[in-house]
């Protein structure tokens, strides 16, 4: 074991509680305490954040189940009435995402995630009550706002307790709540569909009423079962808390975790690496949600009954979620991510391609499959590259929150993609979708090759603070420490590629 002195500056909320711990020795953890101490925080933290995100994503897509009993007829919508519907939620999604991920930086994640809960919880019951159109655009748009900040405050607080390629098959294992949520939210909807006419209350309505109310429920529980960071996190002993710490500042390479807008909130808004990755984010998000919302209007359209094409949306679901914490796995385990993200976005585009050149009802089921596989895995591996790339943790839950913010953007295209004026072949959304999907693995391409040319330049040119440090020795703590505030600019920081 490996003698180490512990820095007690960088985690937000736990530099008192780390201060507190007696720190005179502390000894490295071997492989085998380490790989014990992931696995009590994997438990702790990934199977509750999870639940978090399915319940987020059933409230947001359950819309498209809702159609299938209803909806428009009830509520007296017409033509591209449902399509707007579905847009008006993004803006407003978006528009929260960058300041609640400020106020979870600035405040205790246990207090703003569960509270953020209630709210989309209560706009999801609303929505069950609504009776006219109006009503349901006003309730969609309040949906987005309260929804906004879980998706990329949450990759943040991943963040926060991993190492940088210990992060994607987390934020993976956490996105698969989303597959679930689409095969979860078939099989609710069919049963739900039993409860039509009830006490008055259509099966639409049921469907959104059950649904906030669950989200509620374990909003109310999250209060006291969500853990804040790692220096208070009642599961971890003193000698964790001071190994985590020790890891991850390692890995941070000791870049400044200050709160400080006025030093990085502008340079995250001008750096241009971040704006190609919400452009890979867009290009991933528009498919993404297109295939959610409409996959069962679509299994509808080629010829299946309402209760039928409610039950084939659980399968590709089911699929997505494998190669979601497969991508993820290996992702970390190789220490890439672009050639995995361009692995997938071609069999999402190959998805897309079956569906868009065969009229075989059997065939285009099948290119669900492929759609579902590789979209699903690319939404937490493009924010886990973003996020290893990004150094300092206030740049990183800025420029997290811009990129997941701009891709959420795509939610709006995506409203349009699949309209009833393209209905039912759908041959234009099809080759919408085939083209965003192109865009992003061509920018996965470019990024993937610029940060290799970069890490080579710094490992040659290396300079620290206009000293030439020599390539072939490591930097010590003094010297990255001299260079912690310039973040990813730092010449010790490597690009993840």
């Amino acid at each position: 074991m490996i003698a180490a002195s512990i820095n007690s500056s960088g985690d937000p909320g736990g530099v008192d509680a780390i201060e507190n711990i007696e720190s005179a020795n502390h000894f490295a953890y071997d492989a085998k305490s380490t790989r014990r101490l992931r696995r009590k925080i994997d438990f702790n933290l990934i199977p509750f954040l999870a639940l978090l995100y399915l319940l987020s994503f059933l409230d947001r897509s359950n819309i498209g189940n809702a159609r299938l009993v209803h909806l428009e007829k009830d509520l007296g919508m017409s033509r591209l009435n449902y399509n707007v519907a579905l847009a008006i939620f993004f803006p407003f999604y978006v528009l929260a995402e960058i300041p609640s991920n400020l106020m979870m930086k600035r405040f205790r994640p246990s207090l703003w995630i569960p509270s953020i809960m209630v709210a989309w919880g209560v706009m999801s019951c609303l929505m069950g009550v609504v009776h006219n159109y109006a009503g349901l655009l006003a309730i969609r748009a309040a949906l987005g706002l309260c929804e906004g900040g879980l998706f990329p405050g949450i990759t943040f607080y991943i963040t926060m307790w991993y190492r940088r390629h210990e992060c994607g098959l987390r934020m993976a294992i956490f996105f698969s709540a989303a597959t679930a949520a689409g095969a979860f939210g078939g099989l609710f909807a069919y049963g739900i569909m039993e409860l039509d006419g009830k006490r008055g209350v259509s099966a639409w309505s049921w469907i959104f009423i059950i649904e906030g109310a669950i989200t509620i429920a374990i909003a109310l529980a999250a209060y006291h079962l969500m853990h804040d960071y790692p220096a208070t996190a009642r599961f971890l002993t003193d000698n964790d808390r001071r190994e985590l710490q020790r890891r991850l500042e390692e890995d941070h390479s000791y870049l400044d975790d200050s709160f400080d807008l006025n030093k990085y909130l502008l340079p995250a808004l001008l750096d241009w690496k971040i704006w190609v990755h919400m452009l890979i984010t867009f290009g991933i998000y528009s498919p993404l949600y297109s295939f959610s919302l409409f996959l069962p209007t679509i299994i509808k359209d080629l010829g299946y009954k309402t209760h039928t094409a409610q039950l084939m949306t659980v399968p590709p679901y089911v699929v997505a979620c494998f190669f979601c914490i497969l991508a993820g796995y290996l992702a970390d385990r190789h220490g890439q991510r672009a050639v995995y993200m361009i692995s997938c976005n071609s069999l999402a585009i190959i998805g897309f391609i079956i569906q868009l050149t065969t009229d075989v009802p059997k065939y285009k089921y099948l290119g669900t499959f492929f759609a579902a596989a590789g979209i699903y895995p690319n939404v937490s591996q493009t924010v886990a590259w973003n996020g290893n790339n990004i150094g300092g943790s206030t740049k990183r839950s800025i420029g997290i929150a811009m990129q997941v913010g701009f891709g959420n953007l795509g939610g709006v295209l995506s409203g349009f993609t699949y309209t009833y004026l393209d209905a039912p072949t759908y041959h234009y959304g099809h080759a919408t979708v085939i083209g965003l999907l192109s865009m992003s693995t061509g920018l996965c391409v470019f990024m993937r090759w610029w940060c290799a040319q970069e890490n080579e330049r710094r490992r040659t040119t290396t300079t620290t603070r206009g000293r030439l440090v020599d390539a072939g020795r490591p930097w010590t703590k003094s010297q990255m420490q001299a260079e912690s505030d310039k973040g990813d600019d730092a010449g010790f920081f490597r690009y993840t590629l």
